[in-house]
C-alpha cells in the first residue's frame, strides 16, 4: 500500500512539473500573441497578422531612416578629410541626395587647405580678407598670421627678397595695436638679412612648424565661422564609442552576474557617467544641487544673494511665505533677488 502511494505521489508531481513547463511555453506563446496582433475595436478579439505586418513595416522605415543618417554621416567625414571622390561615389551608389549648399563649404575648405599645404597663401589670404568682419567678431588672428607667414616666406628668399618684404610690411598696420611685440620681432630680423636668418637670433622664423600651425589656425576659424565641427560628429562618436564601450560592458557583465537586469532599463541613459576627457567638453553643463537635475533653459541656473547657485525649480519650492532660505547657509532673502546666470 505505502508503495502504491509513493508511486503515486512521485507520478503527481511528474504531472505537475510536466503541466508546469506546458503552461510555461503557452504562456510565451500567448504573449508573444499578443505583441503582433492588432486589437480590434468595438469586436473584442485581436487580428492576428495586422500588427505585425504594420510592425515590420515601422522597423523597416526606421532602419531606412536609421541608415540613411549613418551614411549621411559617413559621407560629411569623407568631404571633412577631403576624400571628396570617394564621398561622391558613395552618394551615387547609395542614391544618396546631397544638395550643393552642403558640400560647397567643404570643398572650399580643402581647396584652401590643399594650396597651404603646397605652401601657397593666396587663396587663404583672399578667403581671410574677405571675412574680415566675422573673423574679428570671433577673435581670430587668422589674418595676421597669413600676413606674418607670407612676410617670412619673403625673408627666407634672402636679401633679393628684403625690398618686396619691406613693402609688404604695410599689411601688419591693422594689427600693430594687438601684434606690436610680434610685429617688432619680424622688422628686427631684417638687420640679419643679409648674414643669413639661419644663423641669426631671428632663426626661429624659419621654422617648418609654422606652416603646420597655420593649418590647423585656418581649419578651426574658418569651421568656426561655418558652423561647422573641426572634427567629423563620426570621428567624434567612434572615438567617444572606443572610450566608452569596455566601461559598459564591464556594467552588462557585473548586472548579469548579479541578476540585476532593472536596473538599466532605459535605452536612451547611461547607468554610470564615462569620463570621456577635456577633448569631448563642448558646453558646460551644471546639475542642481537639491532636485538633482540637469539646468536647461526652462529650468536655468539661479544665484543667490549669498552666492550659492540652485536652479529656478527648486528656488520655486523652497520660497515659504514670499522669503527664501537658503539650503546651504541660514540667510534668509528676497527670491525675487536671485540672478539667472550662464556658464
Amino acid at each position: 500500500m505505502s508503495q502504491c502511494c509513493r508511486k503515486i505521489k512521485d507520478t503527481v508531481q511528474k504531472l505537475a512539473s510536466d503541466h508546469k513547463d506546458i503552461h510555461s511555453s503557452v504562456s510565451r506563446v500567448g504573449k508573444a500573441i499578443d505583441r503582433v496582433s492588432m486589437w480590434a475595436p468595438g469586436l473584442g478579439i485581436g487580428i492576428p497578422g495586422v500588427g505585425m505586418r504594420c510592425s515590420l513595416r515601422c522597423s523597416v522605415g526606421l532602419r531606412e531612416k536609421q541608415q540613411q543618417i549613418l551614411q549621411m554621416a559617413i559621407v560629411e567625414h569623407l568631404y571633412q578629410q577631403g576624400m571628396l571622390s570617394v564621398a561622391e561615389e558613395l552618394c551615387q551608389e547609395s542614391t544618396l541626395n546631397v544638395d550643393l549648399d552642403f558640400k560647397q563649404p567643404f570643398l572650399e575648405l580643402n581647396r584652401i587647405l590643399e594650396a597651404l599645404h603646397k605652401h601657397d597663401l593666396g587663396p587663404a589670404l583672399e578667403w581671410a580678407i574677405s571675412h574680415r568682419q566675422r573673423l574679428l567678431e570671433l577673435n581670430s588672428s587668422l589674418e595676421f598670421k597669413l600676413h606674418r607667414l607670407y612676410f617670412i616666406h619673403l625673408l627666407a628668399g634672402g636679401p633679393d627678397k628684403q625690398l618686396e618684404a619691406l613693402s609688404y610690411a604695410r599689411h601688419f598696420q591693422p594689427f600693430a595695436r594687438l601684434h606690436q611685440r610680434e610685429i617688432q620681432v619680424m622688422m628686427g630680423s631684417l638687420v640679419y638679412l643679409r648674414l643669413g636668418l639661419e644663423k641669426s637670433p631671428y632663426c626661429h622664423l624659419l621654422d617648418a612648424s609654422h606652416w603646420a600651425e597655420i593649418c590647423e589656425t585656418f581649419t578651426r576659424d574658418a569651421c568656426s565661422l561655418l558652423g561647422l565641427s573641426v572634427e567629423s560628429p563620426l570621428s567624434v562618436s567612434f572615438a567617444s564609442g572606443c572610450v566608452a564601450l569596455p566601461v559598459l560592458m564591464n556594467i552588462k557583465a557585473v548586472i548579469e552576474q548579479r541578476q540585476c537586469t532593472g536596473v538599466w532599463s532605459h535605452k536612451d541613459e547611461l547607468p554610470i557617467e564615462i569620463e570621456l576627457g577635456m577633448k569631448c567638453w563642448y558646453h558646460s553643463v551644471f546639475a542642481c544641487p537639491i532636485l538633482r537635475q540637469q539646468t536647461s533653459d526652462s529650468n536655468p541656473p539661479i544665484k543667490l544673494i549669498c552666492g550659492h547657485v540652485i536652479s529656478r525649480d527648486a528656488l520655486n519650492k523652497l520660497i515659504n511665505g514670499g522669503k527664501l532660505k537658503c539650503p546651504y547657509c541660514p540667510m534668509e532673502q528676497n527670491p525675487a533677488d536671485g540672478k539667472r546666470i550662464i556658464f
